[in-house]
């Protein structure tokens, strides 16, 4: 079995810088909130951002015509990332030093990452979800999984604080679904559940169209009020966390969960327009929240 040649101290370093800058890069809010944590939790949480963000852009990047050429390439990040925890030779990226540094420090359990791949990987080859038990699978796939990782970084002693992590990445995907619903068009998915959708009488044509009508407002209404119960759950879960994590946490959910705010602000309008936060409005949020994260018991 061939080893990994260890990296130096600098290429560690500047395999975490790479990672540092692809989550500023794609992360505006995230990484905002990353910088309340202690150095080696933030650039533990980069190395794991930059290997969701490069896996989920290799299925983009190769579009909805290459479904082969996504497959295969997520499948080299699996076996890559399957030879870092075996300690065996692999292409060694920058994610992939990072990684494998952040390692030493957290237990994270190979099936995390590798489930995460298996969410990515469903965007080859599904691009409807009949109902929100389907949906809610795909959503834990790609994002709670992540808060199962993170959790592991955040530091926790009470097993219940999993479930937690995993209502805050339903929260967040379902968030990121109804900011993103032309964007998605745009890509031919649609990520709201089907028998939702008929439900409150809106049609996949409609939704090509960019329609606003009432029957759009209702089904939005709906899947905002689900989203606000997820959040709500998952906020039971921030005092279970080590301390020093409880903040970003509280941060990144308020915040996150303003974008339902923001759009029922623009009338719903999610085919043109993308509801997000400036960072004036984050930074304003600051204080308050810092307060009421130390109050957490």
């Amino acid at each position: 079995m061939a080893r990994i040649s260890p990296a130096s101290a600098d290429e560690v370093e500047r395999s975490y810088e790479f990672c540092r800058r692809t989550t500023r890069h794609h992360a505006k809010s995230f990484y905002f909130c990353t910088q309340f944590l202690p150095r080696e939790k933030r650039r533990a949480i980069y190395a794991v951002y930059a290997l969701c963000r490069h896996v989920d852009d290799e299925v983009d990047e190769a579009g909805v015509s290459d479904e082969a050429g996504a497959r295969a390439a997520v499948e080299k990040w699996q076996s890559d990332l399957e030879k870092v925890y075996r300690g065996e030779s692999a292409t060694q990226s920058p994610v992939l030093i990072a990684w494998g540094d952040m390692l030493k420090h957290y237990v994270i359990a190979r099936e995390l990452p590798l489930e995460l791949m298996r969410g990515v990987l469903m965007d080859t080859y599904q691009k409807r979800y009949e109902s929100w038990e389907e949906l809610r699978l795909y959503c834990y796939r790609v994002a709670s999984v992540v808060g199962l990782m993170t959790s592991e970084i955040f530091g926790y002693e009470r097993p219940e604080t999993l479930r937690y992590a995993e209502a805050l990445g339903l929260a967040m995907q379902l968030t990121n679904i109804l900011r993103d619903v032309g964007e998605d068009l745009r890509m031919g998915r649609v990520y709201l559940p089907q028998d939702e959708l008929r439900r409150f009488g809106v049609t996949t044509e409609a939704l090509r169209r960019g329609t606003i009508d009432q029957p759009f407002r209702e089904l939005m209404r709906f899947e905002i009020r689900r989203a606000r119960a997820l959040y709500a759950e998952a906020e039971q879960g921030i005092p279970l966390l080590e301390r020093d994590a409880r903040f970003t946490v509280l941060l990144a959910a308020r915040l996150y969960g303003r974008i339902l705010d923001e759009i029922e602000n623009n009338d719903f309008q999610v085919f043109e327009r993308r509801a997000h936060l400036s960072f004036g409005q984050k930074l304003r949020a600051v204080p308050r929240l810092w307060r009421a994260a130390r109050r957490l018991r």
